[in-house]
């Protein structure tokens, strides 16, 4: 069976003091009370940078600007009904205050600390990833 492929896009603050914030998944959606992070689907014609800076701002209420998203690395994650693509960014930029609007938790968490949330399957690579690049100073 040909699963459809979902395009989405993610981001991780990261804050003066080296914490990424993650979100966690609010009641009725799937993987609900799972952390992720913050991000969301691709729209028609809207590049991963634009979805990025649009889902910040409509679930959290910061804005980044395009030139201080770093491509970081992606996910390619197979689900039971569909397959996930997911390129992630960092971000250490932005202006306002990260304040939930959706429902949803938050919490700022260190990258040695990542992988000791109940993580939603795709990003458990990813924090993998970020932990061992953080801890080496490669980003």
């Amino acid at each position: 069976m040909i699963k459809p492929v979902l395009l989405v896009a993610a981001c991780a603050l990261i804050d003066q003091d080296g914490r990424i914030l993650m979100a966690q998944r609010p009641e009725g959606k799937d993987f609900a009370g799972q952390w992720e992070f913050p991000g969301g689907k691709m729209e028609l014609n809207e590049t991963p940078e634009q979805t990025v800076i649009r889902e910040l701002r409509e679930e959290l209420g910061v804005e980044p600007c395009e030139r201080c998203l770093q491509p970081f690395s992606f996910a390619s994650h197979e689900y039971e009904s569909f397959n996930l693509f997911m390129p992630l960014f960092l971000c250490r930029q932005w202006d306002g205050f990260a304040r939930p609007k959706e429902g949803q938790n938050i919490r700022w968490v260190f990258p040695e600390r990542l992988l000791g949330l109940n993580l939603v399957p795709a990003d458990v690579s990813l924090a993998t990833e970020i932990r061992d690049r953080l801890r080496n100073g490669r980003t």
